[in-house]
């Protein structure tokens, strides 16, 4: 099938960043350019001017990531990593290094820091809400109930990659410094995703399933992203990132993305849904996907109960999303 059959992905989702709106009135803020055309369930590109916020630049990234290590929420991978490689990541430099150190070295090629969580720090909760108030009626207008809004932020230096992933939150994806190749994939395409893989990873946070392979290339939505430019993609949505050198110069040589990341009402409805369908599907069964089934309202209450029983008999702890 031809991926513009897969999933609607407007026509300004491949316009160039010369062509890239204004930023809307105010001082920080996440657009479209169409908000008719916009929709929670599919693909969007966006425009912001969070590159230019103070708390993004890499002198105060760097003093987040020492406020955050004694948290384990500064995290790293082992260079080399590839697209099609285990998304696992450690709370300390893999070479052992401190961590003034690896910011000293960060345009060394095949650097890579990731930032969980920043919202915990208090000057970086008030950019999350800052980001999601610009985007708070474009979401509320299909579901709402926005909460646990966070933020993740990538910093390395080409040639670095962030495996092939799925996430349980909806996610507003921007590019900060730098230029970096985001690869999505379809999040209701089940031969890239299967349920059962959907499942594990909602209810048990594994990705141990969750695998590329080649034959999944073609069915991806590539965007080589620099600045004030990012993608919209929503709960469970593949994707993976890559930086190449074609851009770097002596002066420009690291690449920073954020993830402004939230959860809704549907998102937590789908949860237990997924839930319930996991235990049916050990009965024999085959579930249809959250959203597909006229019976969801009576799988969704079927499945709090589920969940709650597993926390009273079983000291069951769901991950962040129920």
């Amino acid at each position: 099938m031809d991926t513009a059959e897969q999933i609607a992905v407007p026509e300004t989702a491949n316009r160039a960043k010369s062509d890239q709106p204004a930023a809307p009135a105010g001082r920080f803020k996440v657009w479209v350019e169409d908000e008719t055309d916009f929709s929670l369930n599919g693909i969007s590109l966006l425009g912001h001017n969070f590159y230019e916020h103070p708390l993004l630049q890499l002198d105060q990234l760097e003093a987040l990531a020492h406020r955050l290590l004694p948290l384990k929420q500064c995290r790293f991978i082992v260079p080399g990593a590839k697209q099609s490689s285990k998304f696992i990541h450690h709370a300390e430099s893999p070479d052992g290094r401190d961590l003034s150190d690896v910011f000293a070295n960060i345009s060394e090629p095949g650097s890579w820091v990731a930032l969980y969580n920043a919202e915990t720090d208090p000057q970086y909760a008030g950019l999350v809400n800052e980001a999601i108030s610009s985007v708070e009626h474009l979401v509320d207008r299909e579901q709402p109930g926005i909460f646990s809004p966070q933020a993740f932020i990538f910093i390395s230096a080409p040639p670095s990659v962030t495996p092939f992933h799925i996430d349980r939150e909806n996610n507003f994806w921007l590019q900060i410094h730098g230029r970096k190749i985001m690869n999505v994939w379809d999040s209701h395409d089940r031969n890239i995703i299967p349920a059962h893989t959907v499942e594990s990873f909602i209810i048990d946070r594994s990705l141990h399933d969750v695998t590329l392979k080649d034959e999944f290339m073609d069915a991806r939505y590539e965007w080589d992203l620099g600045p004030g430019e990012g993608v919209y993609f929503p709960s469970t949505s593949p994707h993976s990132t890559r930086t190449e050198n074609t851009w770097v110069t002596p002066e420009n040589g690291v690449t920073v993305s954020i993830g402004i990341v939230f959860y809704t009402k549907t998102t937590r409805r789908h949860a237990y849904i997924h839930s319930l369908n996991r235990l049916l599907r050990r009965f024999g069964v085959s579930p249809r996907f959250p959203g597909e089934s006229p019976f969801d309202g009576l799988k969704f209450a079927l499945g709090r109960l589920l969940v709650e029983a597993k926390k009273r008999l079983r000291g069951y702890k769901p991950p962040t999303g129920f």
